[in-house]
Formats: C-alpha cells, sequence, structure tokens
C-alpha cells in the first residue's frame, strides 16, 4: 500500500533532508535518530495506555525512514554501511512497536488473546524480513507479499491510533476493536507472506 506513495513522500523530504545537510547532520545520525525516538515512544507511551498520542509520535519518528534515504542520495553516498544499517535497526523499531502494543494488552488493555495476536504479528514481521534477507543473501528475490513494513507500520499505527480516540471518547466505541483487528489481519497476512515469499525462493532455486 505504502509502496505506491513513497515518489511524491521523496518531494517533501527532498528540502528537510537539504536543510540537514547543510547543518552538518549525516543520513546515519537521523537513522539512529529515528530509530531510538520510535522505540523510546513505543515503549513509553503504548503501555500506558496512550495509544493514539504514542501512534502519533512513533509515526512522526518512523518517517525519518524516508529521509535518510533522500539524504544519502543528495549527498551521492549509496553506501552498503548504509542498507545495513537502516534494515537492521527497522527490526528493533518494529520489535519495540509490537513489544509496546503487547505489554498494553497485559496491562491496562488487559486482553491476553489480543496479546497473543500481537506476538504473533510480531513473530511473523520478523520473519517475513529475514527470509527476503536470507533470499537476498542467496541472489534470489523475495520482497512480494501481503505484508510489507510498510504495510505493517500502517494496520499498525492506524489501528492503534483508532483504537486510542476511541477509548477516549473521540470516536464511536466500536472503533476500539481497530486495533485487534488489525492484529488478527497481521497475524494472517504475515503467514500467507512468508510462504508466498518462501514458495517464490522455492521456484528461484529449482527452476
Amino acid at each position: 500500500m505504502l509502496e505506491h506513495f513513497r515518489a511524491s513522500w521523496q518531494k517533501v523530504m527532498h528540502p528537510i533532508g537539504a536543510l540537514l545537510i547543510r547543518l552538518g547532520v549525516t543520513p546515519d545520525m537521523v537513522t539512529w535518530a529515528g530509530t531510538i525516538g520510535a522505540i523510546a515512544m513505543a515503549l513509553v507511551f503504548f503501555p500506558l495506555g496512550m495509544l493514539w498520542q504514542g501512534s502519533l509520535l512513533v509515526a512522526l519518528f518512523i518517517f525519518s525512514d524516508s529521509l535518510d534515504g533522500n539524504m544519502a542520495r543528495q549527498m551521492g553516498r549509496h553506501s552498503q554501511w548504509g542498507s545495513f544499517l537502516d534494515s537492521s535497526l527497522d527490526r528493533l523499531a518494529d520489535g519495540a512497536i509490537f513489544a509496546g502494543l503487547v505489554l498494553y494488552y497485559t496491562g491496562p488493555g488487559d486482553s491476553r488473546l489480543w496479546a497473543g495476536a500481537g506476538l504473533v504479528a510480531l513473530i511473523l514481521g520478523q520473519v517475513t524480513s529475514y527470509v527476503r534477507a536470507k533470499a537476498e543473501s542467496l541472489g534470489k528475490t523475495a520482497s512480494m507479499g501481503l505484508a510489507t513494513r510498510s504495510d505493517r507500520l500502517l494496520v499498525t499505527l492506524l489501528g492503534a491510533e483508532l483504537t486510542g480516540l476511541a477509548s477516549v471518547g473521540v470516536l464511536p466505541h466500536w472503533f476500539t476493536w481497530a486495533l485487534p483487528v488489525g492484529l488478527c489481519y497481521l497475524s494472517l497476512a504475515g503467514a500467507v507472506t512468508v510462504g508466498q515469499r518462501m514458495a517464490a525462493v522455492r521456484r528461484q532455486v529449482t527452476s
């Protein structure tokens, strides 16, 4: 889903990236700042039940995922280190987001069922990324599927935002189901995506 909006978003990021470059900020600095910020916001706000606030703040830091790449292109840098760092820190940020939601459901959210769904979504999301990385290390491709990282972030943060707003009375009460439905979808879509990527790699290595 979000992959289709990357081109437009890069146009928005370009002047911001240019300003940071003039100020002496490097792409690696932005990558680290974005990851640390996203982890902190997810692990502080979500466990406290502050879902809509946490979602907005996490989203702000997650957007730096596009900014660091934009800055690297403007500076003419396309290093393997930058790509490696970005992908590695993405896994940490994703883990913190889902961990924060699991802590919410084992705390103020009071639902072992949805906490379990969050764990399943977390595990399958990490496996999805691993399958792609392992395939690429073998010279194969495996980037397809229902639940890419962008899709997982969109569903998770939007679900948490809607559920959080409903819990404080801003939205109708039935919106409190947005996050549980999102986690169930990601669990199912994650399983399908892993299967799709494994099947794709098998076709490539046996053809």
